[in-house]
Formats: structure tokens, C-alpha cells, sequence
């Protein structure tokens, strides 16, 4: 091995001085520590890159999709995420906390803000957020029941979810005064021949489901050429249905037999399992979310789902001693009166459904 510090003789002519000299300096240049750092070749990524999200949407979508690109989405505004005490969004993300199996639920959520109010309340909360931003701007404040802004914020509800759809997303849309008891998932048809599952305010058949009152709050759509179309087809009927709730132009579309000629399958979900104000539940073993519809005024919806899950907690706690409730024991569980929403009725304030 070479050493720096050994000393050499070599000879004297120019020619060896001038060979020495040049063997000199690249010792030199050996022994001596560079001023430059080591020039290092690029090396390869260790994992793969990521696909960058194609906007904000997508973004917020990737984040709470499930494996299968499933996620939950709910849509709020101001008046949805502030109360005296109590929100409609504290008590519906509270559902999810003393539910059976839906915590992990939550992971799944997408919030879906109306104003920067309820973006900034989603973002406090360390949810998936995500903003509509739309040409009329924010629409903040209480929508009352088929007043004009009412109808044209569930028309942009319904073209974001056609969004949704379009990318590939499946999902189950829920109105915030949805209360999750327990994973819906079990009691969903989960073959890829259902392609919309819907709840009702009133089930009267399932072999006739366009007999019942769909309801909007809470439904399940897998997205397929199907259903993009029969959302496509849905929003193209915004401008010709005056007075009309995005709702209402459903129900039409399912009696005129569009599912039909789509040969899209239609499930309406049953009371006893997804029910609501509208029709109770009867069994505490079965129910697995309860919507406070058929009441006028959020400050009732809140107040009476208050009640809910302060039935649900006292049915827990008698399960917790007791782990099989018999039928006679069952039929003592009721749900309270929901007093604020059948006082909200006499009111002056047209309803918020």
C-alpha cells in the first residue's frame, strides 16, 4: 500500500524530473482532502411515485375511500356545524363513537362543506374535508324546507355526487341527522346486482319499490354506466322541475320507469333496519341508523336525536349484563316521543324534511 509520508530518490534528468513531478502531484492530489464533495450518481427511486390527485376532489376522495373505492360522504354548512351547545354534526359524528362496528366507519367519511364556516369546523375536527366551491358562492345559514335555496343546494348536492360517480366512486350519501347505531354495511346487499339501495320514509313492498316514499338522506349507489346515467338523466331535470326537490324528481323518474329501461336494480330499505322519525323502528336488536326526518327545524332534529341516543345508550348498558335480550325483554326498549319535531309542525317555519 502506498504511503504519503515515505521519502523517494529518483533520478535527475529532466525527463524523470518531469515524470516524478507529474506522479508527485497526483499523490498529492491523493493524500490531500478535496475542497469539492464526491460527485454521486442518482440512485433509483425505493418505492414507486405517487400519482398526484388530479384536483381537490380527487384528493379528498383518495384519502377516504375504502380499498374497494367506496367512501361515505355527507354534506354540511354553517347552520349544520354550530348550536347553542350542541351541532347537527357533533351529535351525527357522536353516533359513529357509540355505535356497534362504526367507529372505523369514520376513517371513511367525507365532509363536504358549503361555506368556509363549515370547512374550517372540518378541518378543526381532523376530518376528510373537502369544499364545494361553486358560482352562487357559499350558501351558509339554515336552508328552510322547499325554499328556493333549499332546492338549489340539493341540486349541487346532487351534481357532486354525478362527480363522484363518474370517477369511479361507489358510496353511501348521508343527510348529518342520520344517527349510525351500527355498520350498514351487513344489512346492504353487497352483490353487484343492487345497484341503488335506498331508504324510505314509509316501506310498504319490496316487490313494488317504486310504491314507496324514497328518501334521499341515506342510499347506497355503486357507480357503473347505470347509475352515471340515471344521475346524468336526474340533473338534467333541475331546470324542469319548478317546486320541485331533487327528491321529488327521483320519485318521478322511478314511476315513469326509468330504472327500468337503465335495467338498473332498485332495493328500498326497510324501516326496521333504517329507520326514522317518519317510521320507527320496532326492534332495538335490528336498527341500524335512525333519521330524524319528518320535522321542521334543526334545532328539533337535534333536540329529539338527543333522545335517540339516549335510548340507545340505556338499550346498550341493559345488553352489557344481559347479552341475550329475549323478545319479551325487547318489547320494554321504546323510543321517546320526539316531541321537538311534532311541536316544530305548529309552528310558522316551513320544514326542513
Amino acid at each position: 500500500m502506498f504511503n504519503c509520508k515515505t521519502n523517494m530518490d529518483y533520478p535527475k534528468s529532466s525527463t524523470g524530473n518531469f515524470a516524478i513531478a507529474l506522479l508527485l502531484t497526483g499523490v498529492v492530489s491523493l493524500c490531500l482532502p478535496s475542497p469539492f464533495p464526491t460527485f454521486q450518481w442518482p440512485q433509483p427511486p425505493t418505492k414507486a411515485l405517487e400519482v398526484v390527485p388530479q384536483d381537490d376532489l380527487e384528493a379528498a376522495l383518495s384519502k377516504a375511500s375504502m380499498p374497494n373505492k367506496t367512501v361515505i360522504i355527507t354534506i354540511v354548512n354553517k347552520a349544520y356545524v354550530e348550536g347553542d351547545d350542541t351541532s347537527m354534526l357533533d351529535l351525527f359524528l357522536e353516533s359513529f363513537w357509540i355505535g356497534e362496528g362504526t367507529r372505523e366507519m369514520a376513517d371513511h367519511l367525507l365532509v363536504v362543506a358549503l361555506d368556509q364556516t363549515a370547512f374550517d369546523r372540518c378541518i378543526f375536527r381532523r376530518l376528510h374535508c373537502y369544499k364545494m366551491v361553486s358560482e352562487d358562492g357559499d350558501m351558509d345559514g339554515e336552508k328552510l324546507y322547499m325554499s328556493k335555496d333549499f332546492i338549489k343546494m340539493m341540486w349541487r348536492r346532487t351534481l357532486l355526487l354525478l362527480r363522484v360517480l363518474e370517477r369511479g366512486y361507489s358510496f353511501i350519501f348521508t343527510d348529518t341527522d342520520v344517527s349510525w347505531l351500527r355498520n350498514p354495511f351487513p344489512r346492504l346487499t353487497t352483490n353487484q346486482t343492487a345497484d341503488l339501495q335506498i331508504s324510505t320514509d314509509l316501506f310498504l313492498s319490496r316487490r313494488r319499490p317504486e310504491d314507496s316514499l324514497i328518501n334521499t338522506g341515506f342510499y347506497f349507489v355503486r357507480s357503473n354506466n347505470k347509475t352515471i346515467a340515471l344521475f346524468q338523466t336526474w340533473y338534467a331535470m333541475k331546470n324542469n322541475a319548478t317546486g320541485k326537490k331533487e327528491q321529488d324528481v327521483l320519485s318521478d323518474l322511478m314511476r315513469k320507469g326509468i330504472f327500468r329501461e337503465l335495467g338498473l336494480e332498485l332495493r328500498v330499505l326497510h324501516t326496521l333496519y333504517f329507520s326514522g322519525f317518519c317510521q320507527n323502528s320496532k326492534d332495538f336488536r335490528a336498527v341500524t341508523t335512525v333519521h330524524a326526518n319528518c320535522c321542521r327545524s334543526i334545532s328539533a332534529k337535534v333536540a329529539d336525536l338527543k333522545a335517540v341516543h339516549r335510548d340507545w345508550r340505556r338499550f346498550k348498558a341493559a345488553t352489557a349484563t344481559n347479552k341475550t335480550v329475549t323478545d319479551i325483554d325487547a318489547t320494554t326498549f321504546r323510543w321517546s316521543v320526539h316531541e321537538a319535531c311534532v311541536r316544530s309542525w305548529n309552528t310558522s317555519r316551513n320544514p326542513v324534511g
